[in-house]
């Protein structure tokens, strides 16, 4: 089985607008501040996001933005990922729910991200040895929902598809991608979240995921 990773096993203490708030000053570049907004930078990630770092992302953000050349992108990047790992935490319970499914099944981590950003989440939350298999989708040609990256998942921990379940929260990236790969399509729902994806086989609040995933995955 696997699990998404960003706001379904772990959530920032911080809203992500604030936190590239955060990250822009701490590099010094309050010259973004002006008009910088989370749509844009959200744009620019669907556009132009890096297989390792977010640097291409800030890069064409300065391009766009910056009102001189002062502005380092490699710096900016390197700003963002420290705010966000430093503001990262788990879901309650979150660690002990995959190592007690360890117990039973093989479980993965299927993320959507650069790969420094992603693993340095995973050293961050103390998470680098929790899972089977760990798959970053900035190391593949495609993000989530293409069926490849389910597929690479799945080949990682030796499993089949149809004995397979995947838990996230996004509708389409998570839920519509796993169920388009042939597995069973659990959301994680919560306050202010996405609204259920009518593929889902299952929707869990995430404050109740380590309490009633196991059972739910022993029914199937």
């Amino acid at each position: 089985m696997g699990f998404d990773l960003d706001e379904t096993l772990a959530v920032p203490e911080r809203d992500r607008s604030t936190l590239l708030s955060e990250a822009i000053r701490a590099a010094d570049a309050d010259s973004l501040l002006a008009d910088l907004t989370r749509d844009s930078y959200l744009r620019a990630h669907r556009e132009h996001s890096g297989d390792r770092t977010r640097e291409p992302v800030f890069a064409a953000l300065v391009e766009e933005h910056a009102e001189n050349g002062d502005v380092d992108p490699a710096r900016l990047a390197a700003a963002y990922r420290r705010t966000v790992e430093e503001a990262l935490v788990p879901v309650e319970g979150a660690a002990d729910l995959v190592g007690t499914l360890r117990e039973s099944y093989r479980v993965g981590l299927l993320t959507d991200g650069p790969v420094r950003t992603q693993r340095g989440k995973l050293e961050t939350l103390g998470w680098t040895g929790l899972f089977d298999a760990v798959v970053v989708t900035g190391e593949l040609p495609e993000p989530k929902p293409d069926p490849r990256t389910f597929r690479r998942l799945l080949d990682d921990l030796g499993v089949d598809p149809r004995e397979a379940a995947f838990v996230g929260d996004h509708p389409e990236a998570d839920v519509a991608g796993a169920a388009d790969a042939g597995l069973y399509a659990v959301q994680v729902s919560y306050p202010g979240g996405p609204d259920p994806h009518p593929g889902a086989d299952a929707v869990i609040d995430r404050d109740a995921l380590a309490e009633r995933l196991p059972g739910l995955l022993a029914s199937l």
